[in-house]
């Protein structure tokens, strides 16, 4: 059964620093858009519907950027649980095969 449960905590770790980069990067998207300006493109139409989106697409990468942090502190806390559960497994095996209790099949 072990061999078909397996968490590669260097794996996670480094999804986590993919993360932080995403994350990094809509910051700067964010910055840029918060200096941006929009009028001046054309018509009143055009530089309402550009502020619009612009608004829009201020919202969404902040809800991205949060949502991103969020699921890297649970990756994190997911690859140390997985990590103590794998130290006590190894503690407990070692210790079942010295105390002369434990067995293989």
């Amino acid at each position: 059964m072990a061999e078909r449960l397996a968490v590669d905590g260097d794996e996670l770790s480094h999804f986590m620093r993919m993360l932080g980069k995403s994350t990094e990067s809509l910051r700067g998207l964010r910055r840029a858009l918060r200096d941006a300006t929009v009028s001046g493109l054309g018509t009143d139409d055009l530089d309402g519907a550009c502020e619009e989106f612009q608004d829009n697409w201020k919202y969404g990468a902040d809800q991205i950027g949060e949502q991103t942090e969020d699921l890297a502190k649970i990756i994190e806390k997911s690859r140390d649980s997985y990590r103590e559960v794998d130290r006590a497994l190894e503690q407990a095996l070692r210790k079942a095969g010295h105390g002369g209790g434990g067995g293989t099949r």
